[in-house]
């Protein structure tokens, strides 16, 4: 029977140990092991080690290498199931000590999809300008089933999806543009939809918020547009026809009836 001739540190992993054996007067390198191992299994130097005793102590230490990059992995940040999965299989490890090492995790309260989850909408909440659609998808991108999403979704209120698309719209809204106010609004909401807020969180907040519309600033809007328009179009047209080309080009931007014909009072009376 195969005697424990020495145990030696392994030079890079300093919590893993080389096992010799020695049997028939001949020592030979037999299996390396986890410190958690030797210390269960009392291996020491003398000790005899039956072929079962050897197989069961290498079964349980391949468990072990897949525990513990795991937990390397999960170090990093928090993980949900399928990310740890998924970075196992890359690895190439059985699907038995994946099955294994997971329910392990679980048990130990080092994998839990609803932790995962809360702490992921917490940090899209306070970091980012995602709406719960967005964050939904990330979630299911990642493996979380649906229900768990749902519980960990009801953290983002109402009130913070309100405050959150307030901010952005009186963000959007206050940059100077030379676009119409209503262009500029159309834009504003179709970049929050994208952001994954709902029409009906927008619409409500716009009913709650006084955007300052600039009657002036609008005008200068449609001058600037108008003159842009007008150069455009008076290379082929005149008097009459130019002047309803600009018109319906300026409505199409949003603008409204009273500014453009300011401006073609003021700006274009010379060609009609």
């Amino acid at each position: 029977m195969p005697t424990i001739s020495k145990i030696t540190v392994q030079k890079k992993q300093k919590y893993r140990y080389n096992i010799f054996l020695k049997e028939n007067d001949k020592e030979y390198y037999a299996f390396s092991v986890d410190e958690d191992l030797l210390i269960s299994y009392h291996l020491r130097k003398g000790m005899e080690l039956t072929k079962g005793l050897i197989d069961q102590i290498q079964e349980k230490d391949a468990s072990y290498k897949v525990y513990t990059l795991s937990i390397r992995f999960l170090s990093y940040r928090m993980r949900s199931e399928q990310e740890l999965i998924e970075y196992l299989q890359k690895k190439d490890i059985e699907i038995t000590y994946i099955k294994e090492v997971v329910q392990r995790l679980k048990r130990e309260s080092l994998l839990d999809d609803l932790a995962f989850s809360e702490a992921f909408v917490r940090t899209r909440i306070q970091t980012t300008s995602k709406g719960p659609i967005l964050v939904r998808k990330e979630l299911k991108d990642k493996g979380v089933e649906a229900a768990i999403i749902d519980r960990a979704l009801e953290l983002y209120t109402y009130d913070k999806q309100f405050e959150k698309t307030k901010r952005l719209i009186e963000k959007k809204m206050t940059n100077s543009s030379k676009k119409s106010f209503k262009q500029q609004l159309n834009a504003v909401k179709q970049n929050i939809l994208q952001k994954g807020f709902t029409l009906e969180l927008i619409h409500d907040v716009l009913q709650e918020i006084d955007l300052g519309e600039d009657a002036e600033a609008e005008y200068q809007a449609v001058v600037y547009q108008g003159q842009k328009i007008q150069t455009k179009y008076q290379k082929k047209d005149t008097g009459y026809k130019l002047k309803q080309k600009v018109k319906a080009a300026l409505y199409r931007k949003g603008f409204d009836g009273e500014s453009i014909q300011r401006f073609i009072d003021e700006y274009m009376e010379e060609d009609l």
